[in-house]
């Protein structure tokens, strides 16, 4: 133990490592006993020994390889589990949202296309969409808002449903029809917005950070406040 205290100076055997030692101490006073007794050195049994020795060892390490590898493997087989597991959960949680809109849209007594910003009705929308969007990832976020201005729910000539401050970061909306969109500071940090059409979008105070605005039609826009950058519109057709 000198030699690797020498090494390690910091180095202290633990109780496990010390009882080795011990063993191995005991079994090398036996071996030299017995070879004194019979003329053999404690050399000769140790190239008597070397070959078992070596086979034990490399036995023992493939052993250890080969379950570091079956341990690799069941993590990553329990990750892509997990992963499987949970993109069922959000599109489970996706079609529920659109089920329940789209009651709320034909309802024959009272129509969500009737409903006005502020009433209760509105309201539950709101609330709906708020709650889902933080728990499902970008795609689907996208989905969602396009689905809302299909429904022709968030356009400026007739909003039903306020997305103040809703979360649609990540949202992939690339080549999307969102002409008069009403994103009111909407979050689209890192939203891709490429080549989508945003003419007469109501953007005011919306988060923009990071969005790509690659040929993104923007003409008319409302982009006041906005957390924009210039070079992020300097890649709008519309802006050039």
């Amino acid at each position: 133990m000198w030699v690797i205290n020498l090494l390690v100076p910091d180095w202290r055997p633990n109780p496990r490592q010390g009882l080795w030692t011990i063993r191995i101490a005991i079994v090398m006073c036996l071996l030299v006993a017995i070879g004194y007794a019979y003329g053999a050195t404690l050399w000769d049994w140790l190239k008597l020994l070397i070959v078992p020795a070596v086979i034990a060892g490399g036995g023992f390490w493939f052993n250890q390889q080969q379950r570091e590898r079956e341990l690799q493997i069941a993590g990553q087989r329990a990750q892509t589990d997990q992963e499987i597991a949970d993109q069922r959960r959000q599109d489970d949680m996706l079609q529920k949202y659109l089920d329940g809109m789209s009651q709320m849209l034909t309802d024959k007594d009272r129509p969500l296309h009737r409903a006005q910003v502020g009433d209760t009705l509105s309201t539950v929308a709101r609330a709906r969409t708020l709650t889902m969007l933080p728990q499902i990832d970008g795609p689907r976020r996208g989905r969602v808002l396009q689905f809302l201005y299909e429904s022709k729910l968030i356009t400026k000539d007739k909003l039903v449903i306020s997305l103040h401050g809703a979360n649609f970061s990540r949202a992939d909306l690339a080549r999307a029809p969102l002409k008069g969109v009403y994103l009111f500071d909407a979050r689209l940090s890192n939203a891709n917005l490429e080549m989508s059409t945003l003419e007469g979008a109501y953007l005011k105070w919306a988060k923009l950070e990071a969005a790509r605005l690659v040929s993104a039609n923007l003409q008319m826009a409302n982009l006041t406040g906005a957390i924009v950058t210039e070079e992020q519109l300097a890649g709008c057709e519309s802006l050039q």
